[in-house]
């Protein structure tokens, strides 16, 4: 018991003694810690200024070349948004759907134009087809004539004379080809009419649609009394139309015609040229 009494200081003066080596050595500790914390900052610092020294070096080149900063690194990050994968998408979807919509704009025009060709020929047969009703429906009132021709009624300004039509010699006209014609196909029923009119038009035969069809010993149905007892069909009455409207079987040279057949006087076969047949009808010139 003695000796503890005489011993209790020594464990308060090693507990002071502890705490004091424990505290020099987180002096020292404290200290390098700094140490350290001082020479980053310090390295950091010097790298900073010299950033900072290349940077105005560089801003000062690009100001001499007359750049811009700002564009620059505008530019940069631009070409470095591009560059990214979902903006290459974004570039490669919107030349997609520019591509799609010309296509689509290149289609509808197309089929715009072929629509419009379309109606523009439907215009074009109705017209045409108005035109060829027209031509066996309703006779003209004058005739247009060149020196060697017989006109349609679109080329009348190109006319060097000009003959006017009565309805007696439309009806006569009408009764000729019926009284030549009357079995004879269409087209020969035309032709007829035209050797009328061609005489008309020619310095060689009367001048006008009766005398031509009465000159003597000319048509055999006037001679017989045909002329006299026929009543026009409707094929006759069409075909003078037409040839009154310019539709022509037969050359403008052509003056005869009659049946190998039937003829008693081949005399024109004979001495003049052959043009072509319709039916039982030979033509001549």
């Amino acid at each position: 018991m003695n000796i503890i009494s005489k011993n209790r200081w020594v464990a308060p003066m090693l507990s002071v003694l502890l705490v004091c080596i424990v505290g020099v050595n987180v002096v020292q500790a404290t200290g390098k810690w700094n140490e350290a914390s001082d020479s980053k900052q310090m390295t950091e610092l010097a790298a900073s200024v010299q950033n900072n020294k290349t940077s105005t070096q560089e801003e000062r080149r690009m100001m001499e070349d007359g750049t811009s900063l700002s564009s620059n690194l505008s530019a940069q990050t631009v070409a470095w948004t591009e560059s990214l994968p979902a903006k290459n998408w974004l570039t490669t979807a919107q030349e997609e759907q520019k591509l799609q919509e010309a296509k689509a704009k290149n289609k509808a025009r197309a089929v715009a134009a072929a629509k419009a060709k379309k109606e523009a020929a439907l215009k074009l047969a109705k017209v045409k087809r108005a035109k060829e009703v027209a031509a066996v429906t309703t006779p003209p009132k004058k005739l247009y004539f060149t020196r060697t021709k017989l006109l349609n009624q679109e080329d009348s300004k190109l006319a060097t004379w000009s003959y006017s039509v009565s309805d007696k010699e439309l009806h006569l006209l009408q009764k000729i080809v019926m009284a030549e014609a009357e079995g004879e196909p269409y087209e020969g029923k035309v032709a007829v009419a035209n050797v009328v009119l061609n005489r008309l038009r020619s310095a060689n035969f009367p001048d006008t649609i009766y005398k031509v069809i009465y000159q003597k010993s000319q048509f055999s149905p006037v001679a017989n009394g045909r002329m006299k007892r026929v009543v026009p069909n409707e094929d006759s009455i069409k075909a003078v139309n037409a040839a009154l409207n310019g539709k022509k079987e037969v050359a403008d040279d052509t003056y005869y015609f009659l049946s190998l057949t039937l003829a008693d006087d081949l005399t024109v076969a004979r001495s003049q040229k052959k043009v072509k047949t319709i039916g039982h009808h030979t033509f001549y010139k």
